[in-house]
């Protein structure tokens, strides 16, 4: 939470602007020597930047939804995200009609100004915690990516897009409980 917090009084005292979050996150995800490209099922950087500039309107005119309007998030492909196909990590959903609504919690990120910029990584309909997937590849662990060790968890993309400062928060449920 204290990153976010500094964000939000970095946006509220112009030191950085929704805008800046977002081609910040976008150039982490996109960097060749990240693990952006196995984290990120999906990216939206038009999305992305039309939605930061927006916020960033709203901010000058004294409107922000919220303190912490304009920081970028990453959703986990089991939200449903509207216009979106939800694959939840797997190929046999990849031709399914896309969300006709946003889920509530997706919803209200939105609705507080938080910004998505893409569908983060998971295990196969999160039917296991080590964080595989075989059809989108698996984001290696930061904590050992010499090795190639695995990220762990179903929510694997969420939790590296966020270790990895790709974005400041990622959501992920707890499936299994």
């Amino acid at each position: 939470m204290a990153i976010l917090n500094q964000l939000a009084d970095d946006l509220r005292n112009g030191r950085t602007s929704a805008r800046e979050l977002v081609e910040r996150s976008l150039a982490a995800i996109a960097d060749p020597a990240g693990e952006g490209a196995r984290t990120f099922v999906t990216v939206d950087a038009a999305g992305a930047r039309a939605a930061a500039d927006h916020v960033d309107v709203l901010r000058k005119a004294g409107r922000a939804p919220s303190p912490y309007a304009g920081i970028p998030f990453s959703s986990k492909d089991l939200f449903d995200l509207a216009g979106e196909v939800t694959t939840a990590g797997s190929v046999v959903l990849r031709d399914a009609a896309p969300a006709v609504a946003d889920a509530v919690a997706i919803g209200r990120l939105k609705a507080a100004g938080f910004i998505v910029v893409g569908r983060t990584n998971m295990t196969e309909f999160a039917y296991s915690g080590v964080g595989l997937n075989p059809h989108y590849g698996t984001p290696r662990s930061p904590h050992d990516r010499a090795a190639g060790r695995i990220p762990g968890g179903s929510s694997s993309g969420a939790a590296v897009s966020v270790a990895d400062g790709m974005v400041s928060l990622g959501i992920g449920p707890d499936t299994g409980g």
